[in-house]
C-alpha cells in the first residue's frame, strides 16, 4: 500500500467567498475554524510582513502540553482552541492566544487504541474546533462529537457517531471538522446516516441526507449555492457528494476524485466552479455546476491524473486563479495549477520532504513542509515559485509520530503564525 493516508489529518481545501454558511462572528483578525473564516484556507484580511529574507518571524511563545494529535488550532477574541490526547483521554483546550497560557482544558471522549483504528501513522484527534457564538464544537478521533462552552468549557451536550448513530470509524479515524450552519453542527457520521445535522444548542438529531449509504472519510462539509439552490458538499470512496440542505436528497456526485483508501482534501468553491483533488491516482477534477429542477447539473471540465495535483492531505488554497499545493506526483512537489484550464503553470522540489499544508493570508502562501518542520513564505505567481523566507520549528515534539509526520496546518491570525507539531505549539510575530 502506498504510503498509507497520513493520517487524513485534515480533509482539506475550502470554498472561496461564496460559501454560505453561518460563521463566527468573531474579531477581525480571528481564524474561527477549520481552514479560516470561509474553510478556504485564506486568513482574514491584516497587514504582515511581505519577506523574511531579513530575519525570520520572532517567536512570541510556545506551549508544550498538547497532547498527541495532529488537530490544528482556531482563534477567537483572543483565545485558541485545539485538540489533544494523553493519559487516556482525548481532550479540547483554550488558551491565551497573545500568551500561550492555558485557559481551560476539557476531556471530551476517551483516548483512542490500536483496536480504534490504525495508528501506525500517529494516534490523537485530528479535527479542528469550530468556535461560533458562545459555543465550541469538537470531534475526537473516534467520533464523539461535543458541544463546550466556549468560556469555561463545559461540556453542553455529546453524542457518539458509531453508538449513537451507525457510524463506522474510518481506518485512520475520524478527521472532519463540523460545519456550523445557523442552528445546525453538520457531521458526517458515515454508512446509512451519511450526513448529519444536529440542534447545536440541544445535540438533538433534526436533519439528515437521504439514500446515500458511503463510509465516512477524511473530508470537511463546505456549503454552497448555486442558482438559489443551496448544497452541502463532501468526498468519500465512491467521490464527491451533494445534498440539498432542506430534504437531503442527492443533488449531484461524481466519481473522479474517489479512492479505496482515502479521500481527505477538502473541497473549493469558486462561484459555480467545484474543485477537488485527492491521492492514489486520484488526480483532480473540476466541475461546471447549473441549478436543473431538483438537481444541480455538474459538468466535467477536467480531470486529471498522473503529473499533476494529487494532494495527500495538506490541502490546497485557490487565489487569482491559481490553485497551489503539495502534489504527491514526481515524488511530491509544490505545485501552482490553472483553475480554469487545469494545466501545471510550475512545480518546485521539496525534498526531504513529503507533503505539505498550505494557508494564505495578506496576498502570501505558507507553506508548511512535513518533514523537516520548515515554513517558507512564497509570493504567489503563476510563473514560479517566489519564496521570500523561511522559518523552522524551533524543536519538533519528543513524541513517537511512528510513520506520521508534521501534519497539523499551519494558521494566521492576529498578525501571528500559528504551528503545531504533536504537543508543541509555536506562535511566531509576523506583523507588518
Amino acid at each position: 500500500m502506498k504510503s498509507i493516508a497520513k493520517v487524513a489529518c485534515v480533509s482539506l481545501l475550502g470554498a472561496s467567498s461564496l460559501l454560505l454558511s453561518s460563521f463566527a462572528v468573531a474579531g477581525d483578525a480571528d481564524w474561527p475554524q477549520w481552514r479560516g473564516p470561509n474553510r478556504d484556507g485564506h486568513a482574514a484580511p491584516q497587514e504582515l510582513k511581505k519577506s523574511w529574507a531579513d530575519a525570520a518571524p520572532r517567536l512570541r511563545w510556545s506551549f508544550t502540553s498538547a497532547g498527541r494529535g495532529y488537530s490544528a488550532v482556531s482563534i477567537v477574541d483572543g483565545r485558541l482552541y485545539t485538540m489533544g490526547s494523553h493519559d487516556e483521554k482525548c481532550f479540547a483546550i483554550c488558551l491565551n492566544a497573545k500568551t500561550g497560557e492555558k485557559i481551560w482544558e476539557t476531556e471530551v471522549a476517551r483516548g483512542s487504541t490500536d483496536d480504534d483504528y490504525n495508528h501506525g501513522w500517529g494516534g490523537g484527534p485530528r479535527s479542528t474546533p469550530t468556535v461560533d457564538g458562545d459555543q465550541v464544537f469538537v470531534l475526537s478521533d473516534i467520533g464523539q462529537l461535543a458541544a463546550l462552552s466556549k468560556a469555561d468549557g463545559k461540556i453542553q451536550w455529546s453524542t457518539n457517531f458509531v453508538s449513537d448513530h451507525g457510524g463506522s470509524i474510518p481506518k485512520w479515524g475520524y478527521a472532519e471538522s463540523p460545519l456550523v450552519d445557523g442552528d445546525r453542527v453538520v457531521v458526517t457520521p458515515g454508512e446509512a446516516n451519511f450526513m448529519v445535522a444536529f440542534d447545536r444548542k440541544t445535540g438533538e438529531k433534526v436533519w439528515s441526507s437521504q439514500g446515500i449509504n458511503a463510509p465516512a472519510q477524511y473530508v470537511s462539509i463546505i456549503k454552497g449555492d448555486v442558482g438559489g439552490k443551496s448544497f452541502y458538499v463532501t468526498a468519500s470512496k465512491p467521490g464527491l457528494i451533494a445534498v440539498d440542505t432542506k430534504s437531503g436528497k442527492q443533488v449531484f456526485s461524481d466519481p473522479t476524485t474517489g479512492n479505496d483508501v482515502a479521500v481527505i482534501p477538502t473541497p473549493v468553491l469558486s462561484e459555480n466552479l467545484l474543485y477537488h483533488t485527492s491521492d492514489y491516482g486520484a488526480g483532480n477534477t473540476l466541475l461546471k455546476l447549473n441549478a436543473d429542477g431538483e438537481k444541480i447539473a455538474a459538468e466535467s471540465v477536467y480531470h486529471l491524473a498522473g503529473k499533476s495535483m494529487m494532494n495527500h492531505h495538506g490541502g490546497v488554497v485557490l487565489h487569482d486563479g491559481v490553485i497551489y499545493g503539495c502534489t504527491k506526483a514526481n515524488g511530491g512537489m509544490w505545485l501552482a495549477q490553472d483553475l480554469e484550464s487545469g494545466e501545471t503553470l510550475w512545480e518546485q522540489k521539496m525534498r526531504p520532504n513529503r507533503s505539505g499544508s498550505i494557508c494564505f493570508a495578506d496576498g502570501m502562501l505558507y507553506c508548511y513542509n512535513d518533514e523537516e518542520g520548515s515554513v517558507v513564505l512564497v509570493e504567489p505567481n503563476r510563473a514560479e515559485w517566489k519564496p521570500k523566507g523561511t522559518l523552522t520549528l524551533p524543536r519538533e515534539t519528543e513524541l513517537p509520530r511512528d510513520k506520521g509526520a508534521i501534519w497539523a496546518h499551519p494558521v494566521v491570525a492576529d498578525q501571528m503564525l500559528i504551528i503545531r507539531d504533536q504537543d508543541l505549539i509555536f506562535a511566531f510575530d509576523i506583523a507588518r
